[in-house]
């Protein structure tokens, strides 16, 4: 009986090759075999939103910057929200290309489907003026910083 679950590529053996999922033309290009895709989709979901919006944030001192790699998405197929006020949230989906029967695909790399990303954002930004803006498959969501309140000093005269 065979120590390794049938996910694992449904190859019933007593030793485990974690060579054996590896691309030979890609030492570095590891994949999970599609089986794991269907006993755990909720893995395979979270995974590809994961990775399909790779983002960006950085911090100046006038505002908060989120930069989100988009490649071949149009704005309109992106959505940018805001929830409770302070979480901004990023999603959209990358359709499937359609396959034809004439053709034959020898490597399919890409990613499909939808995704989502969601950013807490601290106290001190002013979420009434946030701006998004998409060029060349970059989303920029800018968040400006709120003016710091200085301290009102007053000086108090000593007596005596």
């Amino acid at each position: 009986m065979s120590m390794i679950p049938s996910f694992f590529g449904g190859r019933r053996s007593s030793v485990f090759d974690p060579f054996a999922t590896f691309d030979l033309s890609d030492p570095f290009d590891f994949h999970f075999p599609s089986s794991i895709s269907s006993h755990f989709p909720e893995i395979a979901r979270e995974t590809s939103a994961i990775v399909n919006a790779r983002v960006d944030w950085k911090e100046t001192p006038e505002a908060h910057v989120l930069k989100a790699d988009l490649p071949g998405l149009k704005k309109e197929e992106v959505k940018v929200e805001i929830e409770d006020g302070k979480v901004i949230q990023i999603s959209g989906e990358r359709s499937v290309e359609k396959e034809d029967k004439n053709e034959k695909w020898h490597r399919m790399e890409r990613s499909s489907g939808k995704f989502k990303r969601r950013f807490r954002m601290p106290e001190d930004v002013k979420m009434e003026e946030i701006r998004a803006s998409m060029e060349n498959g970059v989303l920029t969501v800018t968040v400006p910083k709120a003016e710091e309140k200085k301290a009102d000093v007053k000086s108090v005269e000593i007596s005596g």
